[in-house]
């Protein structure tokens, strides 16, 4: 056991010692870490899932984000030691531009999976969607409205509920309007450049 311990142990280190080390890591921009069931973000040393967790932030723990990638991930300068900094990433979804409240939420309870939510549905939808699709000659703003003023609006990366969320907007946050959909806008975040679908009713103009 112990061996083993000690393997595990060399293979953290050696995991930040293949990080790019930044003397100076000046972030673009500060997010909140904000996760639906209060706990916390895995850090990961390259942008995406599997054995290549470094550490983890706290929920409502303040990030420093160099960027937001495409593919749903975002560079922070993560601190290691007194003064050093290392490049890793966090999935943007779970980033907030405000610092949550002290009370942290509970776990969602899993929905049971009906007929309606169907696979071919769900396809059947998106299809509808896209086909109303128009793009906007000139992009405006719009705001987003959550049901509650303490809550948010989900920003997916497709026109379905189904689909993976990649950002949440908290009540006020504007967005630039690129396409008009039957029950959707395609936005995209002027802070961060992501770009996604949001419901048309929980946004204002």
């Amino acid at each position: 056991m112990t061996k083993r311990l000690v393997s595990l142990a060399l293979i953290a280190i050696l995991a930040l010692a293949c990080l790019p080390a930044v003397s100076s890591a000046k972030a673009e921009y500060t997010r909140w870490v904000y996760t639906e069931n209060g706990k916390s973000l895995n850090v990961r040393s390259e942008p995406a899932t599997g054995d290549n967790i470094i550490g983890s932030l706290a929920y409502g723990q303040a990030v420093s984000v160099i960027g937001a990638l495409p593919n749903g991930w975002s560079t922070i300068a993560w601190a290691y030691g007194s003064g050093s900094y290392y490049l890793a990433y966090v999935q943007t979804r779970f980033l907030v531009d405000y610092e949550p409240s002290g009370r942290r939420p509970g776990p969602n309870p899993t929905a049971a999976p009906t007929p309606q939510t169907s696979y071919e549905k769900i396809v059947s939808d998106m299809n509808a969607e896209f086909a109303s699709a128009k793009k906007v000659t000139t992009p405006y703003t719009v705001t987003s409205r959550p049901s509650r003023a303490s809550g948010w609006v989900n920003l997916r990366w497709a026109p379905s509920t189904e689909m993976e969320r990649i950002a949440t907007c908290p009540q006020g946050k504007q967005l630039t309007v690129l396409a008009e959909l039957r029950n959707w806008y395609q936005v995209q975040d002027p802070a961060t450049g992501m770009i996604g679908f949001i419901s048309r009713q929980f946004v204002s103009r």
